[in-house]
């Protein structure tokens, strides 16, 4: 269970998002928006990569008070990624993988599905997009997450790596791995359904649309 209470997000005097109370159960959560809304803001906050007011709990475990605890159970892929430019992906998976305890197995696995075997030695900056987001989901995945945030994560990926992505998706969620994703694109397919479905406006959430 993922908490939020209390939460206000505001840049000096201008109001982003402020969340009386919400909370996202186990499962898939679908969160629409257009842009500039707040997702990507309130997806950074929920990351522990954005300071904020008010308190974020997951499974018991404070943002705030517990943060270790927390971000082993959460892992984040970001809308646009950025890494230092002079790491290779290689480098961010290892030190990324060291920190989420992912496996050399899942590592292999991971870089065979999302097809950034070719690439993964070479410097990030000299990364296309699409290659950067698939490295990007490929963090994501490292390790043993309760939830995975997920933002846009369909942009930039042609077909086969989104229907790779979508396949992890749904093994994840078999195994009791849960989702929040933000995307402008059509989530219904044959293979992920979203349990809850919600939009960011007005600088708060609509649940179940």
């Amino acid at each position: 269970m993922l908490n939020i209470q209390n939460f206000k997000k505001a840049y000096g005097s201008q109001l982003i998002l402020e969340i009386p109370s919400l909370s996202f159960s186990e499962g898939i959560h679908w969160v629409k928006g257009k842009n500039g809304s707040g997702k990507s803001t309130l997806f950074n906050c929920l990351a522990g990569i954005s300071p904020f007011e008010g308190k974020v709990e997951l499974n018991g475990y404070s943002l705030s008070k517990q943060p270790v605890s927390y971000k082993r159970l959460l892992n984040y892929s970001q809308s646009e990624p950025t890494f230092p430019e002079f790491l290779t992906g290689n480098d961010l998976i290892s030190y990324f993988g060291q920190l989420k305890g992912a496996t050399p197995a899942q590592v292999t696995e991971l870089s065979q599905q999302l097809s950034i075997e070719s690439f993964s030695n070479q410097p990030v900056g000299n990364y296309s997009s699409g290659m950067l987001k698939k490295l990007s989901l490929v963090i994501a995945f490292l390790g043993n997450a309760s939830w995975i945030i997920l933002d846009e994560p369909l942009i930039t990926l042609d077909k086969e790596a989104q229907e790779a992505l979508l396949n992890l998706i749904a093994d994840k969620s078999k195994k009791e791995v849960s989702f929040i994703l933000a995307t402008h694109q059509d989530f219904e397919n044959q293979l992920i359904e979203a349990d809850h479905t919600y939009e960011v406006k007005d600088q708060g959430i609509i649940r179940d649309l």
